[in-house]
């Protein structure tokens, strides 16, 4: 009664009213917090499994853009083979013994562009060179060999007749003192080598956040957070890099993370390589060292 006359009877409504709105407008935060987290965190993996398949798919969409004229659709590999370690280096020997005779014989890296000349050279199975691009294609003058290698370190394009096909190990095997280095958003390693055998190795993990966490951080400053982490790894990354032993330089990797790396390398390609550093060094190159061959 006294609450009535003194007017607050009212007011203590009014207070139970805001107090119920300000409990529903926290439920609601938060289910959009988790909502918010979710979503963060489910676009994180999705842009893991894209990195992964980011570059595949560029690929085949630019195959079958090319392949768009009815001969290159019409036209079919009469073989693929994934070649690595002693095949591989059977096949390059069985190329090094050709003796075609003077300018007999046709080399030549293709990259974007498949030159006038090879066209001229491999005639209606240029446009299976154009689909293995960029590749190191060989051909010789009475047509017995046809065919196109993925080297895993490209030479600068060019096209040329003589009596052999040109063929370097170096373009596609591991040969001589070179540095190979994994790098990760998360994860580095170094393995200095002498051809196959690592002499030296440097790894390390940081402390960079894979995933939102419900509450706590929202999703600006974590995503901020995450990329302090990431660049302060990759500087952690250019330092050991620096202080290699090999000049020559394989760098692979997340490919959102190498073009954030500031060194000079002979090649540079994404994997997916994932564990213990060094397990996935070893991943890394043996998926590095791996050449496609093309049977024309």
């Amino acid at each position: 009664m006294l609450d009535e006359l003194l007017g607050r009877a009212a007011l203590k409504d009014r207070i139970d009213e805001l107090e119920e709105e300000k409990r529903h407008l926290e439920r609601r935060l938060e289910a959009e917090s988790e909502r918010r987290a979710d979503a963060v965190s489910a676009r994180q993996d999705a842009e893991q499994r894209v990195n992964r398949l980011e570059d595949r798919i560029a690929e085949l969409e630019d195959r079958v853009e090319r392949a768009g004229d009815g001969d290159a659709a019409a036209a079919e590999f009469r073989g693929v083979e994934e070649l690595r370690g002693d095949r591989l280096a059977a096949v390059l020997d069985r190329l090094d013994s050709v003796d075609a005779g003077e300018e007999g014989a046709m080399t030549a890296m293709v990259g974007d562009e498949v030159p006038a000349a090879v066209r001229e050279a491999f005639g209606d199975r240029a446009a299976l060179v154009d689909r293995a691009s960029p590749c190191l294609a060989v051909t010789d003058d009475a047509g017995l060999v046809s065919a196109a290698l993925a080297p895993p370190v490209a030479p600068a394009a060019f096209a040329a007749w003589d009596d052999g096909f040109r063929v370097e190990r170096e373009w596609f095997l591991p040969t001589g003192e070179f540095a190979f280095a994994l790098v990760r958003s998360d994860l580095f390693a170094l393995g200095e080598y002498d051809g196959r055998e690592r002499t030296a190795t440097t790894a390390f993990e940081s402390d960079v956040k894979g995933s939102h966490s419900k509450g706590g951080f929202s999703q600006a400053r974590f995503e901020r957070r995450r990329d302090e982490q990431v660049a302060e790894h990759v500087e952690r990354c250019e330092a050991a890099l620096a202080d290699r032993d090999a000049d020559r330089l394989i760098l692979v990797g997340e490919h959102t993370v190498l073009d954030d790396v500031d060194a000079e390398a002979a090649a540079t390609a994404a994997v997916d390589a994932t564990g213990d550093p060094e397990d996935a060094l070893d991943e890394a190159f043996y998926d590095f060292w791996t050449t496609t061959l093309y049977r024309l």
